[in-house]
């Protein structure tokens, strides 16, 4: 992993969650870098038989009153989305709003109920 996320040039770190999961968290000020390196290292472990272990890479995006998430399921090769909220419910409207301006840019799940909620998700 080490030798893709040093090809990519993001910065990573190693955290675990309340529930016992890793999360690899990389920064990157550029999107593109930040996407590369989540690539290469998905690439990198899918390679040596982790594949089927890879759940999601959500990146985060700030500018608005809350961060939103766009996040990648890798087990359906598709994006939900997660406007942040605070407390543990989801903000369906708003969930729907950011649906149909991405949906012509990106792969969005068209499940609704696969849509991940990133509720103390450590990034």
């Amino acid at each position: 992993m080490g030798s893709a996320v040093a090809t990519a040039g993001s910065a990573v770190e190693r955290k675990t969650d309340t529930f016992g999961f890793e999360w690899l968290i990389f920064s990157d000020p550029d999107i593109e870098g930040q996407v590369t390196s989540v690539h290469a290292v998905a690439a990198e472990l899918t390679e040596q038989g982790f594949g089927a272990q890879l759940l999601a890479a959500p990146f985060r995006f700030e500018g608005g009153v809350r961060p939103v998430y766009v996040i990648y399921g890798f087990k359906r090769g598709a994006f939900g989305l997660h406007p942040n909220r605070e407390g543990q419910t989801r903000d369906n409207a708003a969930e729907l709003e950011l649906k149909a301006k991405l949906e012509d840019e990106l792969p969005i799940e068209q499940d609704l109920t696969r849509w991940l909620g990133l509720f103390d998700a450590p990034i």
